[in-house]
């Protein structure tokens, strides 16, 4: 009876588990899992890959050139346990789905899963959606498809080609230019454009012209009327010999023209757009851009984010029309179709847009409410009409000249249209400055009075620096990345160090401005900063230098039209039309053999070394090259062998100056340092540069120089106020030291008091008075708190130079 009782058990348990059984669904991210299952019933489970569940191996090359470039992948230590989790599940589901992102990416995750989870292709399907939706997961449901091979192996030839490049190239920079080097195919193109922009600055000379701009009252004495001279003129004596001509000028309206102008909507976001766009009016870097989108798309607020497509499916149009007829009537209506015109789209199913168009406001942080508010007005703003605008031009004749007029132009806005909603944003063109708004009512031959006319000299401008956004701008203009490249290229070329995103000093230069008023001309000089700059991608020394080698080596990486062909090739492996084996093989046999010939080159001297001059102290050679640990001077050769000659000294460059652009005498400069700056209580106080930038060095304690001083000019004063200032600093730090165990110490840290011992850091729990503790009870806190010390990031280790 009971062995019946138990089997009955069993049997019920052994049902139960069967009609449990449920539908999986794999995603690469929590946040993305989380949403969608709040769209399936409780016969699926959605669970997450958390990314790639392999790759090839970090410092492995990984790559089986012999068997036909052969991949080989590993299982990262990280993801065990999520291999095997999904396992486990995958082992009990009736049917698996894998619903990765759209693109190669994810489609390039979605077999990984297949392969190391041995699915079989009876009960594994691939689902793809645009947006997470209630809408869109079911109908991806009904609509199953196998994996696409031609799209994974798109992917696989990006990784591959890549891993090829990065391996057989980066050994070669380690040995020539500076070890820990890396080159990459789409990094090391992105750095060249922003080294050859640097150098076509420091090479442009501007030129001089002037700038001639009037002032006029109307016939009823109290309007005034700007214009400007219809040319430049080229140069001071042309200028004061114009405002003398106009002394006794008389001036007039000859013409008024109206022209009505028609200004259309921008299209919906594509991936790059919405980087530039979002850089423009939010300050969003490229990066946090996507990131924030990232969110928005896994949340179910936007549709996906990397995209080339500008196209709008019929239910965005549909929903636009509703919403623009419903907010502001009939007349704001304009039903648009985009089409791209990126050459090589991919991912081309739908653009950025919200995925309910009825929501103009979202819950979220507030990066997410600007980013979503911003991807709302732009997609409603291409289906409304366009906006009529009137532009004025009165132009105004100078007596007695033939060719010059003067020519006041403004533009009023007869009909919003879209820019009810949006508008835009262009970079900065500093030559369209000078526009009215409503120009007053005027009437032909009607005579003007003169109140003053204004020559002002300017200058040609230099090419612009790259902004993330125009850099992004200008590689898609190149053909160069995708959508799903941008963000981390630019992300990789700053975090290796061969570009830095900062601020340019401008320098100060005069200018002259000529007035014209009654019948007396002043003359006046004024000071300007010209060519400062913010927030602009520069590059380092490194960048430049490695650069060049590749430029000189591999010329063939460093050309926009292969790298641009390369991502044609992916697009042809993704579309089925070229086999990626025969792709790689291709560029391995030519381009294996310029790495065996560069790594054998003999370089007279090391890659981006400059000889300056000749010191005239010591008659011996002065360098600039790159350094261990960053660009550096060299005064004098090492000599092998010569025991007796005097080894040659290095300086390291300041902050802002360049192996490029560094002279003789800023170099020689260097060689001072370190210097003594004076004493301080019955000490000396150097300055120097070291590895970490200028210091000051007091009493065996190292005090950094801020960037408003220079150790070549910091006075005693000025280094003992920062001595003062570091004392300060320490005692507020120091809360207390134990004379029996100085090895424990009471620190002050950025996030409160905590205990650091033997390098470690220790919290202190909320109710303990840090003040009072003695080293007991400092000790029971760090013993209790055994092998699990506060993270060193939460409570940095005191740092000693």
């Amino acid at each position: 009876m009971c062995r019946m009782k138990k089997n009955i058990y069993l049997c019920g348990r052994f049902l139960m588990k069967y009609n449990m059984q449920k539908n999986l669904v794999i995603v690469e991210s929590p946040a993305k899992a989380k949403t969608i299952e709040k769209f399936l019933g409780k016969d699926y489970k959605v669970m997450s890959s958390y990314g790639h569940i392999r790759d090839l191996k970090t410092k492995d090359f990984s790559i089986d050139v012999e068997d036909n470039y052969k991949p080989e992948y590993v299982i990262p230590p990280d993801k065990k346990k999520i291999v095997a989790d999904l396992r486990k599940e995958s082992e009990t589901a009736t049917e698996i789905l894998l619903a990765s992102d759209e693109d190669r990416e994810g489609e390039a995750i979605a077999w990984h899963l297949f392969e190391v989870l041995e699915l079989n292709k009876e009960n594994t399907k691939r689902i793809v959606f645009h947006e997470i939706t209630k809408t869109a997961i079911l109908n991806a449901l009904k609509t199953p498809r196998d994996i696409d091979i031609n799209l994974v192996n798109a992917q696989q030839a990006r990784r591959v080609l890549d891993r090829i490049v990065g391996f057989e190239v980066s050994p070669i920079l380690w040995r020539k230019v500076k070890p820990a080097l890396s080159a990459g195919r789409v990094q090391s193109v992105a750095v060249r454009l922003i080294v050859e922009r640097e150098r076509e600055i420091n090479d442009f000379v501007s030129e001089a012209s002037y700038r001639v701009s009037a002032l006029f009252t109307l016939p009823d004495g109290t309007t005034l009327l700007n214009a400007r001279l219809n040319r430049r003129l080229k140069d001071k004596n042309e200028a004061q010999a114009f405002l003398e001509s106009c002394k006794s000028a008389d001036f007039f309206i000859e013409d008024i023209s109206k022209k009505p102008v028609k200004k259309s909507p921008a299209p919906p976001f594509t991936t790059s757009t919405l980087q530039q766009e979002a850089a423009r009016k939010l300050g969003f870097s490229v990066a946090q851009t996507m990131m924030v989108a990232q969110r928005l798309y896994e949340s179910g607020y936007i549709t996906y984010m990397r995209t080339d497509s500008v196209n709008l499916s019929d239910l965005a149009l549909g929903a636009s029309k509703e919403a623009i007829i419903n907010s502001y009537g009939e007349k704001y209506y304009k039903f648009r179709k985009y089409s791209t015109k990126s050459k090589g789209a991919q991912e081309a199913h739908e653009a950025i847009r919200p995925t309910y168009m009825s929501a103009p406001e979202i819950s979220g942080n507030p990066q997410e409410k600007k980013l979503y508010d911003l991807i709302f007005k732009r997609t409603i703003a291409s289906q409304m009409a366009d906006a009529n605008l009137e532009r004025t031009t009165i132009t105004i004749n100078i007596s007695g000249k033939t060719d010059d007029k003067f020519v006041a132009t403004g533009e009023i806005v007869t009909f919003d249209g879209f820019l009810h909603m949006y508008m835009e944003s262009l970079e900065e063109d500093p030559e369209n400055d000078f526009e009215n708004g409503l120009l007053p009512p005027v009437e032909k031959d009607s005579a003007l009075n003169l109140r003053e006319i204004v020559a002002t000299e300017r200058f040609t401008q230099r090419p612009p620096r790259y902004t993330e956004a125009s850099l992004v701008h200008h590689l898609e203009e190149l053909g160069i990345g995708r959508p799903s490249t941008y963000a981390p290229t630019i992300q990789t070329i700053q975090n290796r160090e061969y570009v830095v995103r900062g601020d340019k000093e401008g320098v100060e230069r005069t200018f002259n401005i000529l007035t014209l008023k009654g019948d007396k001309i002043s003359d006046i000089d004024k000071r300007e900063i010209s060519g400062a700059d913010r927030n602009k991608l520069l590059p380092t020394d490194i960048g430049s230098v490695v650069t060049d080698f590749l430029l000189e080596y591999f010329p063939e990486i460093l050309d926009y039209n292969f790298t641009a062909n390369v991502e044609k090739e992916f697009d042809a492996i993704a579309d089925g039309e070229m086999d990626w084996t025969k792709v790689m093989d291709e560029f391995y046999t030519a381009f294996h053999p310029t790495v065996e010939a560069a790594m054998t080159t003999k370089l007279e001297h090391r890659a981006g070394e400059r000889e300056l001059g000749i010191d005239p102290n010591t008659g011996e050679p002065v360098f600039v090259k790159i350094g261990r640990y960053g660009p550096i001077a060299q005064l004098g050769h090492a000599r092998t062998g010569d025991k007796k000659s005097p080894k040659p000294q290095f300086a390291s460059l300041m902050k802002g100056q360049s192996i490029e652009t560094i002279t003789l005498a800023e170099a020689l400069k260097l060689f001072e340092l370190p210097r003594s700056v004076g004493n301080y209580d019955g000490s000396e106080i150097t300055a120097g540069i070291g590895r970490f930038g200028p210091y000051i060095l007091h009493s065996k304690v190292f005090i950094s120089i801020p960037k408003t001083l220079n150790p070549l000019t910091i006075t005693q004063d000025e280094a003992i106020e920062l001595i003062e200032a570091k004392r300060q600093k320490d005692s507020e730090r120091h809360i207390k030291k134990f004379d029996v165990d100085p090895e424990i110490e009471v620190l002050n840290g950025r996030y409160g008091p905590y205990i650091a011992c033997d390098k470690q850091n220790y919290r202190l729990p909320k109710s303990v008075d840090p003040k009072q503790l003695t080293l007991e009870e400092c000790r029971k806190i760090i013993a209790e708190a055994g092998d699990k010390p506060a993270t060193k990031k939460r409570f940095p280790r005191r740092k000693t130079k």
